[in-house]
């Protein structure tokens, strides 16, 4: 999962980060330096944000098996 992913979900959606990160019990700071790829998201951090925005928790999976196999 990347953080500039959720940023973009939370653009096309019209949420506020302000929102979410209240929502999700996270400082804006912190999930600003997220949302910009600049800080890891722990899992739990990543549960409250799925919860907050409401999406399944599988919204933002990246595939990172190869595919070649």
């Amino acid at each position: 999962m990347k953080g500039s992913d959720i940023k973009v979900y939370l653009v096309k959606n019209g949420l506020k980060q302000s929102y979410v990160a209240e929502k999700a019990g996270i400082s804006e700071s912190i999930f600003c330096m997220m949302l910009n790829d600049k800080r890891r998201i722990e899992v739990n951090e990543y549960m409250r944000i799925c919860d907050a925005i409401g999406v399944p928790l599988d919204q933002f999976k990246t595939d990172t098996q190869d595919k070649t196999k």
